[in-house]
């Protein structure tokens, strides 16, 4: 038999015959009083039914893509992720300065804090592929101290993971 009638079968060998699954990304918007958020969701369309949530707060810098790039591989993962916004009105920089102001904003009222961050866990919870008893909350840095404020807060969280993020003390009276 010659090479090239091979040729065929070798192909199909090395070539899918179906779609791969991919990870999905979707923003996905939402309000805090007068404020616009934007979520970064992200979910592999190959894995059927409900699956766990989880939540991830970006670090001082405001969402971006290393906060996305965290959500995509949890989505690869199995999980759906939903990167959430904290500050608002597309907010992100590069300027530690400029970082740390919007960050003060949002920590020098704890209640405003926790609401802010409930808020995208309300989002991720009611997403049609989200087991909403499944949930957990991962931030780096600012956002680390975010997930605390979320479990102090009372979140139904299965769990919370503070990557180099500072540990504030809960308010006396917190869940």
């Amino acid at each position: 038999m010659q090479i090239w009638n091979l040729l065929p079968i070798l192909l199909l060998s090395v070539i899918p015959l179906s779609t791969q699954a991919a990870v999905v990304t979707k923003t996905v918007e939402y309000k805090d009083g007068d404020t616009s958020l934007t979520g970064y969701l992200t979910y592999d369309d190959g894995i059927g039914g409900k699956r766990p949530g989880v939540i991830v707060v970006h670090e001082w810098w405001g969402l971006n893509d290393y906060a996305r790039k965290r959500a995509e591989m949890l989505a690869g993962l199995g999980y759906v992720a939903l990167a959430i916004d904290m500050y608002g009105d597309g907010k992100v920089t590069e300027h530690a300065g400029e970082a740390s102001g919007w960050m003060k904003q949002i920590t020098e009222n704890v209640d405003a804090w926790q609401r802010r961050a409930l808020l995208g866990l309300d989002v991720l919870r009611q997403h049609e592929l989200v087991s909403a008893e499944q949930l957990a909350a991962v931030g780096y840095c600012f956002g680390g101290a975010t997930v605390m404020q979320m479990a102090y807060a009372g979140a139904d969280l299965d769990g919370v993971v503070s990557f180099h993020g500072s540990l504030p003390p809960g308010q006396p009276g917190a869940a």
